[in-house]
């Protein structure tokens, strides 16, 4: 049998992006929850994907919306990580913010932006497989990703030329 601290200690060396998901309800309530599960799964048509926990408390909230933003945290952004991944009632007060074609939160200088619209929820052990059809998208010039890896968070370094 695996022992789930062991599993969590060995996959975590395997570094993982960070990402705000946000939405916002015909309400206007806005919600958003970090993962490090984020994923490009197609390109024709264009999907993606992400893991929220079964136990997440926002991502009910953003199911209901049918519709989701994914923003990419970058390194410059570990407070913003923070306040999205802490349990609060509204994790965007005063925060500025723009907004997707669709309308959905997009975080300020995260370093890039997907608008999706749900095509699908599937459950997968202890959490669910989120795909999202990609509606627009873009990203900025300047900016390196926030990095998880090994239980912290880091910076991305070049070893390239």
């Amino acid at each position: 049998m695996i022992e789930p601290n062991q599993f969590r200690t060995v996959l975590g060396s395997f570094p993982t992006g960070v990402c705000v998901i946000t939405a916002s309800d015909d309400a206007g309530g806005r919600h958003g929850l970090v993962v490090g599960s984020f994923s490009s799964i197609s390109l024709d048509p264009p999907l993606v994907g992400f893991f929220p926990d079964k136990r997440s408390s926002s991502w009910p909230a953003i199911e209901r919306t049918g519709r989701f933003c994914v923003n990419v945290l970058g390194s410059d952004q570990l407070e913003l990580c923070k306040r999205f991944a802490a349990k609060s009632d509204d994790k965007f007060a005063e925060l500025a913010h723009g907004h997707t074609p669709s309308g959905q939160p997009r975080l300020d200088e995260a370093i890039a932006w997907i608008d999706c619209a749900i095509e699908r929820v599937v459950e997968i052990g202890d959490h669910w497989l989120v795909v999202g059809h990609v509606e627009a998208l873009d990203k900025r010039e300047a900016g390196t990703p926030l990095v998880f890896y090994r239980g912290a968070y880091h910076d991305l370094a070049c070893l390239t030329d």
